[in-house]
């Protein structure tokens, strides 16, 4: 059998089944569905394949979560097209056979498969991925078999009343499906938000964390808006809510309050900024970390978070190291023999200080910070001896400069033989008198 007579029996077949049906306008439907679904696919990939953005998925560089996000809706290019195309072969078939009920379908089911690809490729909150899947997808497939307006009907049939208010599993149903669109969307502004914002490096670490928080409060605030009006809800009401909150603040949430206020207080001043070094008057110290409207995180060296709340950076007094300059000065201690040499110690003390690589020293210094031995005092067993030295960053974590200068020091004057005294008493006795 050539290709000829296949193409001219399933021709055949095909007009039999067509006329078999009595569907007049079938095979019109039938080509036009077809031929939107390929046009689709064929201008997809030369899309996927001519546009620089769908390349390749960006893994560096500015505005890194917009690229990546547009990259990922490359998957979404061909069935957008299948929506669209199909629409215009609607549009075809009403216009020359006067049906378009198979095309309405494939349509649907391209939303359906559109919806999908958005889901896996862009949600990933488990909850919102949770609400399209078992959600959103049931009911554009009951739009599909056009069942959507009888069970939209009965779900608004079952419903509870209270007073003037109105409940119903539709309404319900509306403001769950809302609400998960809704903070979807808020949580992708969120994050696109925050990278544009901090990477303003025009404006200091303070500013841009204070523009972040002031962003998401108005974000998250416009969001409840929407939802409150999607649940039908007079806005006019909130006055009424607003004054409960505030009877609410001024008793039950007053540190909640407080913590508040303090945080935009905190933001606005720029007294601390992420990357300080804070330590309290109890003893609590670390890298300030994260700074929120209710609290502040300090990472310490070994590991563990402290969750300061933000009033405490108001009302009480704390150490910021590294706030307006990162260079520290900090000292050791230590004792020779009273026999010492102390003009060639100290000397040799200076020098192996200054030989650390962490440790700041040269010329262009200022004098004051040049690494220092001096003679602290005499004590009891020996001369006391003071080490000072200037250093970027802390003397901990990774900066472990003091233990190092310690072992160095102990190396140099056990090399040239000069000895760290022992606790020394001179006992006296005195004969009985006679």
């Amino acid at each position: 059998m050539t290709i000829e007579e296949f193409l001219d029996g399933a021709q055949q077949f095909w007009r039999t089944v067509s006329a078999s049906t009595l569907i007049p306008g079938l095979e019109v439907q039938v080509a036009a569905t077809v031929a939107a679904v390929f046009i689709a696919l064929l201008i997809g990939l030369v899309i996927r394949s001519r546009v620089r953005v769908f390349e390749a998925e960006p893994n560096a560089g500015p505005l890194l979560y917009l690229r990546t996000m547009l990259y990922r809706t490359r998957n979404l290019v061909s069935p957008a097209l299948s929506v669209l195309l199909l629409g215009i072969a609607i549009e075809v078939c009403v216009a020359t056979v006067g049906q378009s009920w198979l095309v309405r379908i494939a349509q649907s089911i391209a939303v359906v498969v559109f919806l999908y690809r958005i889901i896996s490729g862009f949600v990933g909150n488990s909850l919102v991925s949770d609400l399209f899947k078992w959600l959103v997808i049931p009911l554009a497939t009951l739009r599909v078999f056009g069942w959507l307006d009888e069970v939209s009907a009965w779900l608004d049939a079952v419903s509870l009343e209270v007073g003037t208010i109105r409940i119903s599993l539709l309404s319900l149903g509306r403001t769950f499906v809302a609400g998960g669109v809704l903070f979807w969307l808020g949580s992708l502004l969120n994050a696109f938000g925050k990278e544009v914002i901090r990477n303003r490096h025009a404006l200091d670490v303070g500013t841009r964390e204070l523009v972040i928080k002031l962003f998401q409060i108005g974000l998250y605030v416009g969001i409840f808006l929407l939802l409150l009006g999607a649940m039908g809800i007079n806005l006019t009401a909130l006055a009424v809510f607003g004054g409960a909150l505030g009877v609410g603040l001024g008793f039950g949430l007053q540190k909640i309050a407080a913590n508040f206020v303090s945080g935009l207080i905190i933001l606005f001043d720029r007294s601390i900024t992420p990357g300080d070094y804070i330590e309290f008057d109890d003893g609590r110290s670390g890298t300030l970390r994260e700074l929120n409207m209710r609290s502040a995180t300090l990472e310490t060296f070994d590991g563990k978070d402290i969750i300061v709340p933000n009033e405490e950076f108001i009302t009480s007094s704390f150490v910021n190291w590294t706030h307006n300059n990162n260079k520290q000065r900090y000292s050791l201690e230590f004792s020779v023999a009273y026999k010492t040499d102390l003009h060639t110690m100290l000397r040799l003390v200076r020098e192996v200080v200054a030989s650390h690589p962490k440790v700041l020293s040269g010329p262009e210094l200022p004098i004051e910070e040049w690494p220092d031995a001096e003679i602290s005092s005499f004590g009891d067993s020996g001369v006391n001896i003071l080490v000072e030295f200037w250093m970027l960053g802390i003397d901990d974590g990774e900066n472990r400069v003091g233990a190092d200068l310690l072992l160095m020091i102990w190396d140099v004057l056990k090399e040239h033989g000069i000895e760290i005294p022992f606790p020394q008493r001179d006992v006296r006795i005195v004969p009985a008198e006679p």
